[in-house]
């Protein structure tokens, strides 16, 4: 049986991604470091009679994550092949760099770039090998947005669009794709938003539900899309990003910096 691994998978997003990917007929290789939610979810998985489920428990801040996870799949699963990666954890927080504490920095910049990173390193060249497979990785609108508050997160999105672009052309020929979904606000409580903003920016096609969020992701990656935008108002809004100078992104951090933290 063919494996899909999905971090971040006990909740939000990843849950859909392992339920979805489950129902396909993949095995499930799911990654999360909250042990009672990956239990719930595996029993859930179970109960609807796909008995091939691996939870794995790690924290993906920490230095060593990716070869944990490679190492704790081989030792459940002799054999068994990953054929769809899908780099689902993340976290976000608005706060300035300058204030942030230190081990908050390090801990987004190992979830965002530095696990993701090295689970490719560590499952592709297998998937490569067995001239098969489908990489997803998750980026954000956020990475055209290097501004304050929300600099660190959209940067260490702008590290993932740019080198899931590098693998997938060094993955050309190769049977194995990757894709790049770009999100813009996707309607859980990652960002904390009141009904009332969400609603609105629901008409606007700013932000979209996370099943279908999930759902437009999974068919780019399977028809090996180099990236995926849902919603048409953020595919509206990227071009004009860079057109924003310092002085009025200044302006209205001063004005309206307060309302993100």
């Amino acid at each position: 049986m063919e494996f899909a691994l999905i971090t971040g998978a006990a909740s939000g997003m990843g849950r859909i991604y392992v339920l979805r990917l489950a129902a396909a007929g993949y095995g499930i290789a799911a990654v999360d470091r909250d042990r009672e939610g990956l239990e719930m979810l595996c029993a859930e998985i179970r109960e609807a009679g796909n008995s091939a489920v691996i939870p794995i428990v790690q924290d993906l801040s920490e230095a060593d994550a990716a070869a944990k996870v490679h190492r704790a799949l081989v030792e459940a699963a002799p054999g068994a092949a990953v054929s769809v990666l899908v780099n689902n954890a993340g976290f976000i927080f608005t706060t300035e760099i300058s204030s942030t504490d230190p081990a908050r920095l390090q801990a987004m910049m190992a979830v965002h770039c530095t696990t993701p990173l090295l689970l490719c390193r560590e499952f592709v060249p297998e998937m490569m090998a067995a001239g098969k497979g489908y990489v997803l990785n998750i980026s954000s609108v956020c990475a055209w947005m290097d501004w304050p508050m929300i600099g660190m997160y959209g940067n260490t999105k702008r590290f993932v669009k740019g080198y899931s672009r590098s693998l997938r052309l060094e993955c050309r020929g190769s049977g194995v794709s990757v894709t790049t979904a770009i999100f813009g606000a996707v309607d859980t409580p990652f960002f904390g938003f009141s009904e009332k903003t969400r609603r609105w920016l629901r008409r606007l096609g700013f932000m979209i539900t996370p099943e279908r969020a999930v759902d437009k992701a999974l068919m780019g990656m399977f028809r090996r899309r180099a990236r995926v935008i849902p919603g048409f108002g953020n595919r509206l809004l990227i071009p004009l990003l860079p057109l924003l100078g310092d002085g009025v992104i200044s302006r209205a951090y001063r004005r309206f910096g307060k309302y993100l933290g």
